[in-house]
């Protein structure tokens, strides 16, 4: 796995009308354009998760995306709280 001193990790937990609509999709193609690593999954009680690994200014950006979500989403509120550092070497969809 990749170690950057200067990446941080964040994990985020976006509620809404976000399952069914392409919102995993949309936040793999984010990451993968801002250089992000980790995934993202969803969750039973029809949230979705996100890891996410990169620079602070990337992850920024990163939650913009979030915060609005693709076209049929409706984003009601995104959950951030920071994360261990594990140096994923990839971006994936679980």
């Amino acid at each position: 796995m990749n170690s950057k001193s200067h990446d941080i990790a964040k994990l985020y937990k976006i509620h809404g009308v976000v399952q069914g609509v392409g919102f995993r999709s949309f936040v793999y193609h984010r990451a993968h354009s801002l250089d992000i690593h980790g995934y993202v999954q969803n969750e039973i009680d029809g949230t979705v998760t996100v890891l996410a690994e990169g620079s602070m200014e990337a992850l920024l950006e990163f939650e913009k995306h979030l915060r609005v979500g693709p076209l049929f989403s409706h984003v009601t509120n995104v959950e951030i709280v920071d994360a261990p550092y594990v140096g994923y070497d990839y971006f994936e969809i679980r």
